[in-house]
């Protein structure tokens, strides 16, 4: 069948067609011929044994007459015991019986059979039935012959019909199942046109839609729904491509402005301060590249459910100490270790990252005071980082989740970051079927970072890769 599927799909659908159309014209003629040949014969066994039962109810009567009334077509035969014809129809034969004995002998009351019409004066075949009549001590024998030429006729003139419209029947439907298949393939055909209009970038990316309500219009509505979602990722990775670019050009280019003014001024260069500076330029490439690739192996993963950072499965993680560990690295920070321990379910390291960049941010901002926090909240753990700063307006507490989102206030890099920090919190707590939301504090201005993280009694098992 390898030359089946070199085919188009609208040749394998018409010849299919076809092919069904031939096998269901074809058996149906065979079934119409044959019902109506069955058909046609039973009437003349009835109309001829209607007509034995007409003269043996004359026998029985002991009013038949002869010549026995019947049509010019009709043969009718009355035989007594001895085979001998007592009574005859007008044209009927008055020495020889229609039927042989041996045939009478193979016949039952009311049963018939076929005999050559030519034997008895008539074309063609005729259909002779046999009913026995009269008393039993003078039995006779009703034979009734009646032609089946015209019947026969008539089944010829259907056969001949059928045979001589089927091809052009087929011939006819498969035009039709032509045109009507290029019509149900037409939309597909304008997908595939417009596909490779997107594909070589001379429109937007968006396919025609049909009108109808069908498989292909539902086809259509999610392919567009795919391709926003590739135009999107794509953006967004032009996007973050775009804005990496930037942020790693920005520490390159005061290195390199640094060594070709120490380079140009080497006897007034002061090396050790230029090492220093030097270095804060590579700690900040360092933690911005390690911020991206984090992010991408993030991205990478997003498909699959969470799972700790590095392969390692989930461990249960003591809120209280981890807090503790991390607020130890920031002087500034209020904390309060909770006297009730707190569990749950995640990648220790991950978690700590989570803490560690909102209390970055949180103390890069703050005018005084930074307070962390962590309690039961249900079936969950919180935890919170509140700042007396400037706050975030409500309008972009969403907004500064994207990844290199700075807002006016918070442009400078020395100071602001790279603007991943809320990115990653984000993902990672993401990946730990948890929430973070920022709300502004009473009395403002401030900001207060809440992380919900399910709890160790109710959490799943992490299965994805952080």
């Amino acid at each position: 069948m390898r030359w089946f599927r070199r085919l188009s799909l609208r040749a394998r659908l018409l010849l299919v067609s076809v092919v069904t159309l031939f096998a269901g014209l074809a058996g149906g003629g065979v079934v119409l011929v044959a019902t109506m040949h069955f058909t046609l014969q039973r009437t003349a066994t009835d109309e001829a044994l209607d007509t034995a039962n007409a003269v043996a109810g004359l026998v029985n009567d002991g009013s038949l007459s002869d010549p026995v009334p019947a049509a010019p077509t009709v043969r009718v035969q009355v035989l007594d015991r001895a085979d001998g014809i007592i009574s005859a129809s007008p044209g009927a034969d008055r020495l020889v019986p229609i039927l042989y004995p041996g045939e009478r002998a193979g016949l039952a009351d009311h049963e018939g059979t076929f005999i050559p019409g030519d034997r008895i004066g008539l074309q063609g075949q005729a259909r002779v039935v046999l009913v026995r009549a009269g008393p039993a001590n003078a039995p006779v024998t009703v034979l009734v012959a009646r032609p089946i030429g015209d019947l026969t006729q008539s089944v010829h003139l259907l056969r001949t019909t059928l045979l001589v419209t089927f091809l052009p029947l087929v011939a006819l439907l498969a035009l039709v199942s032509w045109r009507l298949v290029g019509a149900a393939l037409r939309p597909v055909e304008s997908l595939r046109s417009g596909a490779e209009d997107i594909t070589g970038g001379a429109k937007p990316g968006r396919l025609p839609v049909p009108d109808s309500r069908d498989e292909i219009h539902r086809l259509a509505v999610t392919l567009n729904d795919m391709l926003h979602r590739l135009e999107t990722a794509r953006a967004r990775q032009r996007s973050f491509v775009a804005d990496a670019a930037h942020e790693l050009r920005s520490p390159l280019t005061n290195m390199r402005t640094e060594l070709e003014v120490a380079q140009l001024l080497p006897g007034t260069t002061d090396w050790p301060a230029l090492a220093g500076d030097l270095l804060t330029d590579v700690e900040r490439l360092s933690r911005l590249v390690n911020d991206l690739l984090l992010l991408a192996r993030a991205d990478d993963a997003a498909p699959r459910s969470a799972a700790p950072a590095g392969g390692t499965a989930g461990e249960e993680v003591e809120l209280g100490q981890l807090l503790a560990e991390v607020s130890a690295r920031y002087p500034s920070v209020d904390y309060e270790r909770p006297a009730v321990p707190l569990r749950v379910t995640a990648d220790r390291d991950a978690l700590a990252r989570v803490v560690a960049n909102l209390l970055d941010n949180a103390v890069r901002h703050a005018r005084s005071s930074v307070r962390l926090a962590v309690s039961p909240d249900g079936a969950y753990g919180k935890i919170t980082v509140t700042d007396d700063g400037p706050g975030i307006p409500a309008a972009d507490r969403d907004r500064v989740f994207d990844r290199f989102t700075r807002l006016d206030d918070a442009r400078a890099r020395d100071a602001g970051g790279s603007g991943l920090g809320l990115a990653i919190v984000r993902e990672l707590v993401r990946r730990h079927h948890g929430t973070v939301t920022l709300t502004g504090t009473v009395p403002p201005p401030g900001l207060q970072a809440e992380v919900r993280l399910p709890a160790a009694r109710n959490s799943r098992e992490l299965s994805g890769t952080l």
